[in-house]
C-alpha cells in the first residue's frame, strides 16, 4: 500500500542467515527487519544478489494478489533464496501465474474443497485413533513426533493423494530430503527427481480412473489434455511436500501447548474454544525459516513509498504479516478468543495453500485426540532439551519426548 512520499533511496542490504531456532522463538533478524520499515532489502544464504522484503500485512496481501508480481518470471534466474535448490520444477504450480496457474489448480480443486476434505475425515480419525492406541499400549516415555505427529500427516496426505500405504515411507524420506538445506543441493535434487519419477508412473496408471484422490484427478486431467504430464507431476510433488509440512507445524503446536499447561488445560476444559484457538496458534507459530518463494516485479510498482523497479525480486513474510499490530492487537499474546483473525498462515492470493482446510482438519483431530485421550500428557524433558530440526525450511521438533 502507498504511504507517504515516494523515495528511491535504497535501504541497506541485510544478510539473513536464517539461523536454526527452537520452539516458537521468533526470528530476531525478522524482528529487526520489521522494525526497520515496511519495505527492506535482504540477502539470503543461497542464490545471487538481493531482494526486497515486505512485512506489513496490507503490503503482503498486495504483493501476493497483484499480477504485476510474477512467480513464473523467477525461473531461470539465480534469485537470492534460502534453499540451495529450487523446490518446484519448471511448469509446477508454484512457479506459474494465472491463467496457467488457475488451470492447473482447477484440476485438483475437488479434492481440497470442504466436501473433498470431509470425505476423508472419518478415515483420518480412524488412522489417528490407531496411532494413539499404539502410543498408549507401548506406554511412556515416548516420542510424540515419531509415534503420532509424523506418521499421521503422512498417512492423511498419502490417502488424499492416492499413494498406497506401502509407499508412505518412501514419500516421507524424499520429502525430508527436499525440505532440508542440510544435505546440499545434489541430495535434495536427487530426492525430487525420484519423487517426480514415482508420480509420473502413478499418475500415468490412473489415467482412466474415476476416483476422487489427487493422482486420479491429475491422471484424468492429463487424459483429457487439460494439463501436461509435466505439470501434473510438478503439482503432485508440491502437494505431497506441503501435506507433510503439517508434521512440523503440529510439532510446534504441541511443543507450545505442553510448555504452557494453562493453555492446554483451557482447551481441555472448553472444547468449544478449540477451533478459534487453532486459528490463533496458526497465526502465532513461526512455521518456517526466513521466507518461501520469491516473485519478480513485471513493471515499476510503488509500495509503502518505496519504488520497486521492473525486474526486481521481492519476497513477502507471512510470519511478519501475522504479527502486524495494526491488524492483530497485542500480536505477541496468544488470544484464543481473537476475533476476527484474518491470519495469512496459509498464504494469500492465487498461491494460497490449497491444503489449508486439510491442515486445519488434521490440527483439530490431533488436538481433540491427544488432549481428550491423554489428559495427563506432558513433556518428559525440560523444554530447552527438546531437539529442533537443523537446516530445515519448515521448522519443527526433531523429537518431542512425552510422558503421562
Amino acid at each position: 500500500m502507498t504511504s507517504g512520499p515516494l523515495t528511491e533511496t535504497l535501504p541497506p542490504v541485510r544478510h539473513w542467515p536464517a539461523a536454526d531456532l527452537s520452539g516458537t522463538d521468533f526470528d530476531p533478524v525478522l524482528t529487526e527487519l520489521m522494525d526497520e520499515g515496511p519495505v527492506t532489502r535482504i540477502q539470503l544464504p543461497n542464490g545471487e544478489g538481493w531482494a526486497w522484503l515486505v512485512t506489513r500485512y496490507d503490503d503482503v496481501r498486495l504483493v501476493t494478489n497483484d499480477p504485476r508480481f510474477s512467480r513464473e518470471a523467477v525461473m531461470g534466474r539465480q534469485v537470492t533464496r534460502l534453499a540451495p535448490h529450487f523446490i518446484p520444477d519448471r511448469g509446477a504450480v508454484g512457479f506459474l501465474d494465472p491463467p496457467d496457474h488457475t488451470r492447473l489448480r482447477r484440476s485438483v480443486a475437488a479434492a481440497f474443497t470442504a466436501k473433498g476434505v470431509e470425505r476423508i475425515r472419518g478415515k483420518a480419525r480412524g488412522m489417528l485413533d490407531e496411532l494413539v492406541d499404539e502410543l498408549l499400549q507401548d506406554g511412556p516415555p515416548a516420542d510424540l513426533t515419531r509415534a503420532v505427529l509424523s506418521p499421521f500427516p503422512i498417512a492423511v496426505i498419502c490417502e488424499l493423494m492416492g499413494v498406497p500405504a506401502a509407499d508412505r515411507q518412501s514419500m516421507h524420506t524424499w520429502t525430508q530430503l527436499i525440505l532440508s538445506s542440510a544435505h546440499g543441493k545434489e541430495v535434495s535434487e536427487k530426492a525430487k527427481r525420484e519423487m517426480s519419477a514415482y508420480f509420473t508412473d502413478l499418475i500415468g496408471r490412473r489415467a482412466g480412473s474415476t476416483a476422487e484422490d489427487v493422482t486420479s484427478l491429475l491422471g484424468a486431467a492429463v487424459g483429457r489434455d487439460e494439463i501436461t504430464m509435466e505439470e501434473a507431476v510438478g503439482l503432485a510433488v508440491l502437494l505431497q511436500i506441503g501435506g507433510e509440512a503439517v508434521t512440523n507445524n503440529s510439532g510446534q503446536m504441541f511443543h507450545l501447548l505442553l510448555t504452557r499447561p494453562d493453555l492446554a488445560e483451557r482447551l481441555r476444559s472448553e472444547p468449544g474454544v478449540r477451533p478459534r484457538a487453532i486459528d490463533e496458534l496458526l497465526r502465532y507459530i513461526p512455521h518456517r525459516n526466513a521466507v518461501g518463494l520469491s516473485r519478480i516485479a513485471l513493471e515499476d510498482v510503488e509500495i509503502a513509498g518505496t519504488l520497486i523497479r521492473e525486474g526486481d525480486a521481492i519476497y513477502v513474510s507471512y510470519l511478519a504479516a501475522n504479527r502486524d499490530p495494526d491488524v492483530f492487537p497485542d500480536p505477541e499474546t496468544i488470544d484464543v478468543t481473537r476475533s476476527p483473525n484474518p491470519h495469512v498462515a496459509f498464504g494469500f492470493g492465487p498461491h494460497y495453500c490449497p491444503g489449508g482446510m486439510l491442515a486445519r482438519l488434521e490440527s483439530e483431530l490431533l488436538v481433540d485426540a491427544l488432549l481428550d485421550r491423554i489428559p495427563s500428557l506432558r513433556l518428559a524433558v525440560h523444554p530447552d532439551q527438546v531437539p529442533f530440526k537443523k537446516g530445515a525450511l519448515i521448522r519443527g521438533p526433531e523429537a518431542l519426548p512425552v510422558a503421562w
